[in-house]
């Protein structure tokens, strides 16, 4: 078993999509659900995993669920990427997770999902 995709709802699929372009991920593919209304676009990263973009017309701002906490992606290089990144909310700076072997930042895209750097520790 293995991760396929993760599905954000965002209010502009091309600026969400500029910015996951940021952490090397590139855009896939992309489909218009039957009645017009939704436009799913996809980015991946180098191993095939997608994250799935869903605008649907007149829709901007969502309800953050109980459920979702954060997206983590595998950077090489933290500071680096927090610093240079378009970031729209800064979560957590730049800092060591001993526990978890890592050091890590929480920052924000367009729509305010949070999306966690990862770099491992050595």
């Amino acid at each position: 078993m293995s991760l396929l995709h993760v599905c954000l709802n965002v209010a502009d699929a091309a600026e969400s999509i500029a910015f996951y372009e940021q952490f090397g991920f590139e855009e896939s593919w992309s489909f218009v659900t039957p009645d017009g209304e939704t436009e799913n676009r996809y980015v991946a990263d180098e191993n095939g995993m997608e994250i799935q973009l869903s605008e649907t017309a007149g829709e901007t701002e969502f309800d953050e669920g109980t459920a979702w906490d954060h997206l983590a992606v595998v950077v090489d290089d933290v500071d680096a990427v927090f610093e240079g990144i378009d970031h729209y909310g800064v979560v957590e700076e730049p800092g060591d997770q001993p526990a978890a072997g890592a050091r890590t930042a929480f920052v924000e895209d367009p729509d305010g999902h949070v999306v966690e750097l990862v770099e491992p520790l050595e």
